[in-house]
């Protein structure tokens, strides 16, 4: 080394102005750091930080063999409502604002002295016998025959939202943007890799967990009672859900919200399509006693009954694809209801266009006699639909009765209005019919108002308390129309010998129709029915 020579080690100079900033060089710094992901990798799985066993002990030690299935299983004493469980589940799954699969809710009773609360959180209960499998035209439910978990096929479904109805939990929930219904599926895809759900991986408390439950033992446990206080009957579908508490409830225990009851969906495109079929069914059955005007008749009848099919695709999600819905004819009232109804449009368009072709008028009478018996066979499909459900409103004779009484009512509405408007005489025969249909019918509805003067809450109580409650605004014109035109008017005109006139045919038509229409939208709106615990509003 040359002596007075300092070696120097060589350092990057920074880059001059004039050379720019290294962008090259700060993206690859940027590449070689670790990532948020990666970090928390790392910190999850050094020992002392890692949460498998956690989760493992949230899950059964070996899968569910022959004549046993997975489950939920709820200790409700470490439950504390914080809804971690419900953020998990919807994050996990991607839901929609305001779509939940799983929810929470409370019991209350006991004293003043001694008060009693418990908090219960709630999904898909798995059942053995699902309703909304059994009731979907589609086949857009299974039940995995290995674990036992029911599965929605979100390719199959049409959004009919019939299984909305048939479930007794309201599990499943209608995504309007995709057009389809959507539930809880046990998070299949993660069980199957061996990792818990996102409720019960998301509940601070460990108070959801996965369990292998015999269902002999289901069988059992449900003939002593309900799942929870005032949860629906579990007969109806035998759900798998395991509620475990040791804490001895009061007598007095129920939901928190069992007295807070507010209106259902109305279902609009449902009630046109009902009060129409009903309408065009009456109509051609009545004819049989009557002929009148069968060229005008049939025709306008066979109109109605086209909207009212047009007016039912209105309620699908994806109406696109309609044509599935006579898949599930072997154990769905609603898919026996569309081939019902298909073939008696089918039917009336026929006896149309054979009456134009001047077809002997032997044929005519068996078609219109075969189009009838199919229309009464639809009106009562379209009654075990909602029979089926279990809904105690729902259920006995009224429906059917209540479903074939309007079709009197509209099908003598009808000649009357057919006959006023082509000068026919001598309309008391559907004047008749029209005032003892509205009488029955009128009678009946004010029965269901009795429950009224019950001391212990029921679904009759909650769905008559919401007629005369939130529900009057359309409960008392139902009646003034149903009144004045089904009741007063056939019995004045009876009384004097009167056959109405064209204006007041048609203000009756109009009236009666108005009043079946609220009707069936009263329904659907008090249906009220047992459900899950839930909140105070």
């Amino acid at each position: 080394m040359t002596e007075g020579v300092i070696a120097v080690t060589p350092v990057a100079s920074e880059p001059s102005p004039s050379e720019g900033p290294d962008i090259i060089g700060q993206l690859l710094r940027a590449q070689a750091e670790p990532s948020a992901v990666e970090v928390f990798a790392d910190w999850h799985e050094t020992e002392s930080h890692r949460l498998e066993p956690t989760y493992r002990k949230l899950l059964p030690v070996s899968p569910p063999v022959e004549g046993e299935q997975y489950a939920f299983s709820v200790d409700l004493d470490a439950c504390t409502a914080c809804k971690a469980c419900v953020s998990a589940c919807h994050s996990l799954n991607g839901l929609e604002d305001g779509e939940m699969w799983r929810s929470v809710g409370s019991l209350v009773g006991g004293t003043t002295r001694e008060p009693f609360r418990q908090t219960v959180t709630t999904a898909c209960h798995h059942c053995l016998e699902p309703a909304c499998m059994h009731g979907c035209p589609v086949h857009a439910y299974e039940k995995d025959p290995v674990t036992g978990i029911v599965r929605h096929l979100d390719d199959q479904c049409i959004g009919c939202r019939y299984c909305m109805l048939t479930c007794p939990y309201e599990v499943p929930k209608f995504s309007p943007s995709k057009g389809i219904v959507r539930k809880c599926d046990m998070c299949s895809d993660r069980l199957g890799e061996g990792e818990a759900p996102a409720c019960v991986q998301g509940c601070p408390n460990d108070a959801i967990s996965i369990t292998v439950v015999s269902t002999r033992d289901v069988l059992d446990d449900l003939t002593i009672g309900n799942l929870v206080p005032g949860a629906p009957d579990p007969t109806l579908t035998l759900p798998s859900t395991q509620y475990v508490s040791r804490k001895v409830r009061p007598r007095n225990t129920r939901a928190v919200d069992l007295a807070d009851v507010e209106p259902r969906e109305g279902h609009p495109p449902l009630v046109v399509m009902l009060t129409l079929t009903q309408l065009s069914v009456g109509a051609l059955a009545l004819q049989s006693g009557w002929p009148l005007r069968e060229e005008a008749l049939t025709p306008f009848t066979t109109a109605i009954a086209l909207l009212a099919l047009a007016a039912s695709t209105l309620h699908l999600g994806r109406p696109q694809w309609a044509f599935r819905a006579i898949l599930g004819l072997r154990r769905s009232w609603l898919s026996r209801e569309i081939l019902a109804f298909g073939l008696f449009a089918g039917l009336a368009v026929s006896s149309v266009g054979l009456s134009w072709l001047g077809a002997p008028p032997a044929w005519q009478k068996i078609l219109r006699i075969l189009t009838v018996g199919m229309g009464l066979v639809g009106i009562l499909t379209s009654a075990m639909i909602y029979k089926s459900t279990g809904r105690p409103t729902w259920k006995g004779l009224d429906t059917p009765l209540k479903f074939f009484a309007t079709a009197l009512i509209l099908g003598a509405a009808t000649h009357l209005l057919v006959g006023a408007l082509a000068g026919a005489e001598g309309l008391q025969a559907p004047l008749t019919v029209l005032l003892a249909a509205s009488s029955a019918k009128l009678l009946l509805e004010l029965g269901s108002l009795r429950a009224l003067a019950h001391r212990v809450e029921s679904p009759h109580r909650a769905a008559a308390r919401l007629l005369v409650g939130p529900l009057r605004s359309w409960l008392i014109p139902r009646w003034v129309l149903g009144s004045v035109a089904g009741v007063a008017s056939p019995l004045f005109y009876l009384s004097s010998q009167m056959d109405p006139g064209a204006v007041s045919a048609v203000l009756l038509f109009v009236a009666l129709l108005v009043a079946e229409l609220i009707h069936a939208h009263l329904f659907f709106v008090a249906a009220a029915a047992p459900k899950m615990p839930g909140e105070t509003r």
